[in-house]
């Protein structure tokens, strides 16, 4: 028995070790595929673009919505502390005179990515003399999302590491009308008739879902893309938290809300429906 017991017992001869050595090297083969930016995992995976995409799930909710009036795009801004200057916190910027974006992410990274779509169309227009497409324009900013690969050593990369942003653009084009485009770390673009990035996308996107219209004025969409943001933001809805802008078809032209025009649009919004104990009864029922 004694026998027994001192074999069973020697670090040599523990039943357990074989199994805790194989979780100990998968953990250490799962952690390198972690470190990686640019070696698949044996699932397929590469890690730091799905991290990536969750840093965008953490940023400002942004709505966009495709008529065929234009296009709207609107956004929230947080404000951390009531001493930050509102207009100092960009959230909608200017790419071209016909299209602009709304950024969810870090904005840092926005800024590279948008500093490099307005250094594509300016370079389009002084070369052919016309706009740039915005098709053309978000595959730029598409390909330079992937610029963290690129093996070229006589070349600076300008991240290291996946931009950590979402884009919506929305322009007007001259063969296709309005677009809107969604813009992926993962060097993804889609063509989208209403789209939401952000922490609150799920909410923001079941909404634009239910009542999104492809017959809709540009006034509606206005209308609705606020409809959301108040729905899914958990500060009230003012004209210091929220920007928007637009791509009309009228004028081929990107523009920016005033303060005067948000609070018209903010008065135009229809009163926040309760909840009442028959909706309540109907959807715990369901």
């Amino acid at each position: 028995f004694w026998l027994k017991l001192s074999r069973s017992s020697g670090p040599e001869s523990r039943g357990d070790q074989p199994r805790t050595d194989r979780r100990a090297a998968a953990m250490s083969r799962e952690s390198g595929y972690d470190r990686h930016i640019t070696v698949f995992s044996p699932e397929g995976r590469l890690y730091q673009v799905e991290y990536a995409l969750e840093a965008i799930k953490l940023g400002s909710t942004a709505v966009g919505i495709r008529t065929k009036d234009g296009v709207i795009l609107a956004v929230e801004k947080r404000l951390t502390s009531p001493l930050v200057c509102a207009d100092s916190i960009e959230k909608l910027l200017e790419i071209d005179t016909h299209m602009g974006c709304a950024m969810s992410g870090l904005t840092a990274d926005a800024r590279t990515l948008i500093d490099h779509a307005r250094v594509e169309a300016q370079a389009h227009w002084f070369t052919y003399n016309e706009r740039m497409p915005v098709e053309s324009c978000v595959n730029a900013v598409a390909d330079m999302a992937l610029d963290f690969s690129d093996s070229d050593k006589d070349r600076k990369r300008v991240m290291s590491r996946p931009f950590g942003v979402a884009l919506l653009v929305g322009g007007y084009d001259e063969v296709e009308g309005p677009v809107l485009f969604l813009t992926e770390p993962s060097g993804t673009f889609t063509k989208y008739m209403a789209c939401s990035i952000g922490s609150a996308q799920e909410g923001a996107t079941s909404m634009l879902q239910e009542q999104y219209n492809a017959d809709m004025t540009l006034k509606e969409a206005e209308t609705l893309a606020l409809t959301v943001l108040r729905q899914v933001m958990e500060e009230k809805i003012t004209k210091e938290n929220i920007e928007v802008g637009e791509v009309s078809a009228a004028t081929k032209k990107f523009r920016l809300f005033s303060k005067a025009d948000l609070e018209d649009v903010i008065q135009r919004l229809p009163a926040p429906t309760l909840p009442t104990l028959q909706t309540v009864t109907a959807s715990s029922s369901s």
